[in-house]
């Protein structure tokens, strides 16, 4: 273990995120509020940065181990500091809700314990939306594009960072691959937003938005998120850039390369629009006359399935009022998610199919037990490896997910809100059914369960198991 090599790393992860809190403490002082709460934090992680800089690394190569140790104190590291803005603005003023929140806007979760999100300072509500935007494409990914990292193998941070059950270098240098994703990022971010400003936002709202929907974390300026606005055009823009932000975005390179016929042929793609589709349709038949007949409840379950398989959780209907069927189908859509290699959570769509093409290949075995037979995804064929961690990753996925429901079960609430609560936390999607549905709140839940939901939102955003290998002694040996 190069533990030198981590410390420089992470000094400059502290540093890079110091600078990035002088933009709160600038729209601090724009709505003339006070940036010390800012400038204070800025001062304490550049001081602890530089102090991490010190140790100078003999060898710079890292390798799988130092990823995944960099990525899990990174984020760990991150949410800590990035909580007492909101302690010392007197917003949150209790730290473990704070760091709740914090966990909540890095991992694009979008769960909020917030009673009255309008009532907190300009400054803090866009550092709540900002930390989506840093943390949707990877806080690591982002300091690879603004930094020139010493030594090699950076690819390693990209894969235990990026979520997905593979992931490459769109062109040889993983520095200049992250160069790229936050390019295409920052492109759609800026264009959604301007779109929102022809909605008639403002400024400020329309940046928290796209903040939110870039991150596809869900974080809103108004206490009824999108809902507040009660516009079809809104609706509609939001839509389509959730589910933008919800697909690989290794597509998005293809097309600039002029071969949008080829990511069209996306597998995963087809799979993701598909089931969007079919969700949509079925939820409006379901609602029945609810919005006023099928083509008008098509506005609000294009929005609500977008929002949910996208894991962005932006809300412009109550759905834990839906029939059963619509409800089920959006839980369902919650343990989906979105994309690999996208800004959403879930268990992705490409992991669903690789299982179910590794039940086809099962049942081949067993019908004709000395056949050959390979299976493909996006023309590649499906190694044994592969179909090995997307087992070994479902199987941690649910032991925590029971875990996790086990401990906030003794909060003593319904079983709905409890269930949900951990999915939409190891998910990262944000709204659950019932007390934590979008109109509600995480605020009820006691100090053990928000420390429990905020391990899952970790686990879910970094995929268990950055986080997991910090626990482990192997990890730490030389």
């Amino acid at each position: 273990m190069n533990y030198r090599m981590i410390f420089q790393i992470l000094g400059k992860v502290l540093c890079t995120i110091a600078a990035v809190l002088l933009l709160p403490a600038l729209v601090c002082l724009i709505y003339r509020e006070s940036p010390f709460p800012f400038l204070i934090v800025a001062v304490i992680m550049g001081a602890c940065g530089a102090g991490f800089l010190l140790f100078k690394p003999k060898l710079t190569k890292i390798y799988a181990a130092e990823g995944f140790v960099v990525v899990g104190l990174s984020w760990i590291l991150l949410s800590l500091f990035g909580a007492l803005p909101f302690v010392l603005s007197g917003d949150i003023p209790n730290y473990i809700d704070a760091v709740f929140e914090t966990v909540s806007g890095f991992t694009t979760t979008g769960a909020s314990n917030v009673p009255d999100i309008e009532a907190m300072g300009r400054g803090v509500i866009f550092w709540r939306s900002f930390t989506h935007f840093l943390g949707g494409m990877g806080v690591l990914v982002f300091i690879l594009a603004v930094l020139p990292m010493s030594g090699s193998r950076s690819i390693h941070i990209m894969r235990a960072e990026v979520p997905g059950p593979i992931v490459g270098k769109l062109v040889p240098s993983a520095r200049k691959t992250a160069i790229l994703l936050y390019a295409i990022y920052i492109a759609m971010t800026l264009l959604e937003a301007i779109l929102l400003l022809c909605g008639g936002m403002s400024l400020f709202d329309a940046l928290v938005h796209a903040f939110g929907t870039a991150g596809t974390g869900g974080f809103s300026s108004r206490a009824l998120s999108i809902g507040y606005y009660d516009s079809a055009y809104i609706d509609t823009v939001v839509t389509v850039f959730m589910i933008l932000f919800g697909v690989n975005f290794n597509l998005y390179y293809l097309v600039l390369l002029g071969k949008g016929l080829e990511a069209l042929k996306s597998e995963e793609l087809r799979w993701f629009l598909g089931i969007i589709l079919f969700s949509a349709v079925t939820i409006a038949l379901n609602l029945g006359d609810t919005y006023g007949g099928f083509f008008h409840n098509l506005r609000y379950t294009f929005f609500q399935v977008g929002s949910i398989i996208s894991t962005t959780g932006f809300g412009t209907a109550d759905f834990s009022l839906w029939p059963t069927y619509s409800r089920f189908l959006l839980v369902a859509l919650m343990f989906l998610g979105a994309c690999a290699g996208s800004t959403g959570g879930g268990l992705k769509v490409s992991r669903i199919i690789i299982v179910g093409k590794a039940i086809r290949l099962e049942l081949r075995r067993q019908l004709k037990p000395h056949s050959v037979s390979i299976e493909r995804l996006e023309g590649k064929p499906i190694t044994e490896t592969t179909i090995h961690s997307t087992l070994v990753f479902f199987s941690c996925y649910f032991f925590l997910l029971a875990l996790g429901t086990a401990l906030v079960s003794l909060d003593g609430f319904d079983i709905t809100s409890t269930f949900t609560s951990v999915v939409s936390c190891l998910s990262n999607i944000g709204p659950g059914l019932d007390m934590v549905g979008p109109m509600g709140s995480f605020v009820m839940f006691s100090p053990l369960s928000k420390i429990v939901l905020t391990l899952c939102m970790l686990l879910g955003r970094l995929e268990i198991f950055p986080i997991l290998m910090l626990f482990s002694p192997t990890t730490w040996k030389k």
